[in-house]
């Protein structure tokens, strides 16, 4: 599944250009021009990452960031926000209300992409094309492949989700609830059992590498992904 980052920028010029670096880079564009249909497409679903412009025709870049970060669902949503006003008392009010980074225009897209990159590796680690690998075990997020010791591991997509965001955390304890939000989206509404009849094949499919056994159970609490 690409990452999806909405771009909230009401000049269409700037909003194409930003989503052609987007795609270019692997990434899932999404554009509103306003921050009612921001809201709309982030309430039907959370994107990975929010792009968002300070002087918005209906309301400001500023009150949505602060909003995001008073509603619990949205709280550690990554944003960057992306505008003219380049004062540094700009900056410092932008920061206060809970951006993580702070881009002023003309910006470079290349470095913008660079920005990006770097705040999902450290908010999102899961929504990065990263390799990661524990104790023999790699996934390759930008090729969904998966090998044991240098094996091939067969998975269907949403056991590759599950096996990238427990590998992504691993030494944490995640709950159902947490592991439905995250690979399932916090919009599907299905039952927490689910998770455990996935782990249970996630599992099936790792036991002839062994790699089985990195998938704990916690009595309680869920499921952690051993470090090694």
């Amino acid at each position: 599944m690409s990452t999806s980052i909405l771009i909230v920028e009401d000049e269409p010029a700037i909003r194409e250009l930003i989503a052609v670096n987007l795609r270019h880079s692997g990434y899932l564009p999404l554009q509103a021009e306003d921050v009612a249909s921001a809201r709309v497409q982030i309430d039907t679903a959370l994107p990975d990452l929010v792009l968002l412009d300070w002087m918005l025709p209906d309301q400001s870049g500023i009150d949505l960031a602060r909003r995001l970060r008073s509603d619990p669902r949205t709280r550690e949503l990554p944003i960057i926000m992306l505008t003219a006003r380049a004062e540094e008392s700009d900056k410092l009010a932008g920061f206060d209300v809970g951006a993580d980074d702070y881009v002023t225009k003309p910006f470079s897209p290349r470095e913008l992409m660079a920005r990006i990159r770097a705040l999902l590796r450290r908010r999102s680690p899961e929504a990065t094309d990263d390799p990661v690998e524990v104790a023999g075990l790699r996934l390759e997020p930008d090729t969904f492949r998966v090998f044991g010791d240098g094996r091939p591991v067969e998975l269907s997509p949403t056991e590759f989700r599950l096996l990238h965001y427990l590998m992504k955390h691993a030494d944490r304890v995640l709950s159902r609830a947490k592991l439905l939000d995250n690979v399932w989206g916090d919009h599907v509404f299905i039952e927490e059992r689910t998770v455990d009849v996935h782990i249970r094949r996630l599992r099936l499919a790792l036991q002839a590498s062994g790699h089985d056994r990195l998938i704990e159970t916690v009595r309680g609490g869920g499921y952690r992904f051993l470090p090694a």
